[in-house]
């Protein structure tokens, strides 16, 4: 399918238009955006959509990433359990 990048977010296939971010991925994944969960039990996402919050923490192919400034590649495994 042209036009599109297949990636794994938590083990599951995620296909997203090509040139989209993790976070937006992560949307398609869940419907809710979900990076990570705080130290409090809080589920935390994309806040300031420009890396500065750095909310959207995950792992990225075993690298600690931010999601809003990471590109998917095709084949990425992201992990949002930290």
């Amino acid at each position: 399918m042209s036009g599109t990048t297949l990636l794994h977010i938590d083990g599951r296939p995620v296909r997203v238009k090509t040139g989209s971010s993790v976070a937006a991925a992560l949307h398609v994944n869940g419907g809710m955006g979900v990076a990570r969960i705080s130290v409090t039990g809080q589920p935390r996402g994309p806040f300031c959509g420009m890396g500065v919050c750095q909310e959207c923490r995950v792992r990225v192919d075993g690298r600690r990433m931010l999601a809003c400034q990471t590109l998917c590649a095709e084949g990425m495994q992201v992990e949002t359990a930290e």
